[in-house]
């Protein structure tokens, strides 16, 4: 059964890495001891082991360990044999070259699919989705594919922004891109605002978090979708 959140971010204004998810994820990861953490997305280009070490250390508060799949001369089996694992934010493109790179993007997803704990952020979330294709993320590298996990049935917008009716700013908004995205394909998008996650169990997949999502289907009005909404309709 999958057992999955996926976190628009990994870090709220005013707070630590992970310290907003930090109660969920000691339920979600309670039978890890050791948490697999993927570090290819790399944000802001840093190293895996700096990024590494800085989700050690907000693992540590809920006293579980973390190794970087770097460190692993099998990546294969680090997926397979993982206990749990942890997908980070930074660069889309980068990440899904990567897993690419490493012929590791459906072994991923079959591990989860399979039952184990996976935590995604940001870039992690993404490739949750269908594709990568409504990612807010520069293309500085070219991936193999666009295809991702497919371990939901629709594609997702992480870090959605609303638009600031105060600013002066003329340039498009999220909600025009994902329109483009629509003019060329048919998956729905669903927007996490921050703070928001989806708790996959199972078939079920239910938005948390404070706020609401706004959903995005082709030749349709964008809707609104409240908190505890299970959303596992939405194809």
């Amino acid at each position: 059964m999958k057992n999955i959140i996926i976190a628009s971010t990994s870090t709220l204004h005013g707070g630590d890495y992970l310290d907003y998810l930090l109660p969920e994820l000691k339920v979600h990861f309670k039978d890890c001891k050791t948490i697999l953490f993927i570090p290819f997305a790399r944000p802001g280009g840093i190293s895996y082991e700096e990024y590494t070490s800085k989700v050690a250390l907000a693992f540590g508060k809920i006293d579980k360990n973390v190794k970087g799949i770097h460190e692993f001369e099998d990546v294969t089996k680090a997926i397979t044999n993982a206990e749990g694992i942890f997908t980070g934010g930074g660069n889309t493109f980068l990440l899904v070259s990567q897993l690419y790179k490493n012929n590791i993007m459906k072994v991923l997803a079959d591990a989860v699919k399979g039952g184990i704990p996976y935590l995604g952020t940001s870039a992690g979330s993404n490739i949750c989705g269908l594709t990568m294709q409504t990612t807010n993320d520069m293309p500085i590298i070219y991936p193999p594919s666009f295809q991702t996990l497919g371990l939901i049935p629709f594609n997702l917008n992480p870090h959605y922004l609303d638009p600031d009716l105060e600013s002066k700013h003329m340039g498009e908004t999220r909600e025009t891109r994902i329109n483009e995205f629509h003019s060329f394909n048919n998956a729905p998008v669903l927007g996490l605002r921050e703070g928001s996650w989806l708790d996959v169990k199972g078939d079920a997949i239910v938005l948390k978090g404070d706020l609401t999502a706004r959903l995005f289907r082709k030749n349709l009005l964008p809707i609104e979708i409240d908190s505890e909404t299970n959303v596992n309709y939405i194809k």
